[in-house]
């Protein structure tokens, strides 16, 4: 089959692998329809390089049509349509059982230190080969793979693996009532989706982005929008459309990627020169992110406020201005999306006749998996209007 692999720092090509098989009797295989190119596969691009195997398959929002089952698998039969989650969560065990399936006890990565395992995630997730592929193995197959209703677009239903329940849960997150003001950092999928979403809830949305393109898509669903190039600081353009008081609750949606921070930017960049084994040791005890995305947050929440932090980070030595955070009382939430806590409820959102969140038009560009090598380099450099890419294996 043809795949997406990592070949070296940034440098994907599209490659002939082998197919997968069944290897569980839990697991099911798929014909993948569609697969999406998320902002998280960028790190691997470059910043989380160390810990890439050269032709690990990459990838983690892929759905598709089940072709074979495992002898175990009773909920699911070959031509049934599914998407598959980016995490992989048995849904049974102590962590799933609490909603938490990003944690799950039964495929948690103890020998790095991290939680469940991810499709197409480097050796911190467990190395498992990802979705931008022509076919896909799939764990746990009577309680992983969601399955969805034939008949409409695959646009209607892929972003169930990934962006929907992400957005959804920044959200929840970030605890704003009725009637208050949620500020959202970054307008990429994530942040674009979360604004959907908390519009939809009735909610006031502000959402800072630079890329005029970006800040116009959210715009047109109705948010408010601050270019923070033409401020001389988030939180006071912040607070001037808030009674001088500051966001409800705050979403962090760019994570380590955030320009602006020229020493922890010279800093990855310095540790590219180090051997590899080198630099995994250096990322895991001592690196340091990018920042700036998160003082803008922490800047910018009221008093009471909370930060929900949806994008992702990779450090452990990272300096928070602890005192700001403890005078201004602020609750921080964060964490891997725990997919299967709230698909039903975003299904059913889904089946409703009409669009409410617009998903049907969500992705910008609908690619061959060929063109993947290409559409990585312009998605990373914001190019060409992109915002959301969907390959079609």
């Amino acid at each position: 089959m043809k795949a997406v692999t990592w070949q070296g720092k940034q440098d994907m090509q599209v490659k002939e692998v082998p197919d997968p098989v069944i290897q569980e009797r839990t697991d099911v295989v798929i014909e993948v329809t569609s697969t999406g190119l998320c902002g998280s596969d960028l790190h691997l691009y470059d910043p989380l390089a160390p810990f890439m195997t050269t032709g690990d398959i990459v990838g983690h929002e892929p759905m598709g049509i089940v072709r074979e089952v495992g002898s175990a698998v009773t909920t699911l039969a070959p031509g049934d349509r599914v998407v598959v989650p980016f995490n992989i969560s048995c849904g049974t065990c102590w962590m799933c059982s609490r909603g938490l399936h990003s944690q799950c006890e039964t495929t948690q990565n103890r020998d790095t230190g991290t939680g469940a395992s991810l499709f197409g995630y480097s050796k911190l997730y467990g190395q498992v080969p990802g979705g931008q592929a022509e076919l896909l193995r799939v764990p746990f197959g009577d309680t992983l793979p969601i399955k969805v209703p034939h008949g409409p677009t695959d646009d209607r239903f892929l972003f169930l693996s990934d962006v929907l329940p992400t957005a959804w849960q920044a959200v929840e997150y970030a605890d704003v009532e009725d009637g208050g003001t949620l500020l959202v950092v970054g307008s990429g999928p994530i942040g674009d989706m979360a604004a959907r979403i908390a519009l939809h809830r009735g909610l006031r949305v502000i959402v800072v982005d630079s890329v005029r393109e970006r800040l116009a898509r959210v715009h047109g669903r109705g948010a408010e929008t601050i270019d923070f190039t033409e401020v001389d600081g988030v939180g006071d353009a912040v607070r001037q459309l808030t009674d001088g008081r500051g966001a409800d609750g705050v979403i962090d949606a760019v994570g380590m990627e955030a320009h602006g921070s020229p020493v922890a930017e010279t800093a990855q960049k310095a540790l590219g020169l180090l051997p590899k084994k080198v630099q995994e040791k250096v990322m895991l005890n001592f690196g340091v992110d990018r920042l700036a995305a998160l003082m803008s947050c922490i800047d910018s929440v009221r008093r009471g406020g909370t930060i929900s932090i949806s994008g992702v980070y990779g450090a452990p030595t990272d300096p928070l201005p602890m005192f700001q955070l403890f005078d201004k009382q602020v609750q921080v939430r964060m964490g891997q999306a725990n997919v299967r806590r709230w698909s039903d409820d975003i299904l059913a959102l889904l089946e409703q006749e009409e669009d409410v969140l617009g998903v049907e038009s969500f992705a910008t560009h609908h690619l061959p998996l060929d063109d993947a090598p290409e559409a990585y380099r312009k998605f990373r450099d914001k190019e060409d209007g992109m915002v959301k890419v969907v390959f079609t294996p």
